[in-house]
């Protein structure tokens, strides 16, 4: 099923020159398996991402964290 809005980009692409169209198939095309490699690795490293998130308040808790000194990076 295609969305109304979907309909309508792909209908005013077809009025466009073909190399128009082929650059618009490609970077439609890169964009989402940018996005399907994005959403893998986000699905991959949610415990790691947890796992720091806990070691961040333990040290914080624990009084060994610091504030960022942006000027000091």
């Amino acid at each position: 099923m295609t969305t109304k809005l979907l309909e309508q980009a792909f209908s005013e692409a077809t009025r466009l020159p073909e190399p128009e169209q082929d650059a618009l198939g490609a970077w439609l095309l890169h964009e989402l398996a940018v996005e399907r490699r994005w959403e893998a690795a986000f699905a991959g490293s949610a415990d790691a991402l947890a796992g720091l998130a806990d070691e961040a308040l333990d040290e914080a808790r624990e009084g060994r964290a610091r504030d960022l000194d942006p000027s000091a990076l």
